[in-house]
């Protein structure tokens, strides 16, 4: 991407934009029981906040990188440590879902009651990411 061009801005409603999609294709594909796959959305919709709030603090475009934990440092996000389990095991979705040999054992994980517990967690994560921006 050419900084030379760089609106802040625009930059951090594409990102949020683009998370808000995430959002829908993560409740469409637990809908569809398709739980893998919504954790793995469900990474990138957090990842896509994370570096929304990237560009907030740091006026530059984010770094290519799904991990959470240091996207969220980068940040200058206070982290307690459910704050940093959360991010952790919630980059694992990305390896997981990603990688075929790791996708059969974590479709097996992905159970109806798995996911909806950590459906819960992405969204309130979610929420607290979005009032991160906007302060």
């Amino acid at each position: 991407m050419d900084e030379a061009g760089f609106d802040k801005q625009k930059v951090i409603e594409h990102w949020i934009k683009s998370s808000d999609d995430d959002f829908d294709t993560m409740a469409a594909m637990l809908d569809s029981k398709r739980y893998a796959w919504s954790l793995f959305v469900g990474h990138l919709m957090i990842e896509k906040l994370l570096k929304a709030l990237f560009v907030k603090v740091n006026n530059e475009f984010p770094p290519f990188t799904h991990n959470l934990l240091r996207l969220a440092e980068k940040s200058g996000v206070e982290l307690n440590e459910e704050k940093k389990l959360f991010l952790v095991s919630v980059t694992a979705f990305n390896i997981n879902g990603r990688y075929d040999d790791y996708k059969m054992s974590f479709q097996k994980t992905c159970t109806l009651e798995f996911t909806t517990k950590w459906i819960e967690h992405l969204k309130e994560n979610r929420l607290w990411i979005k009032n991160l921006i906007k302060q």
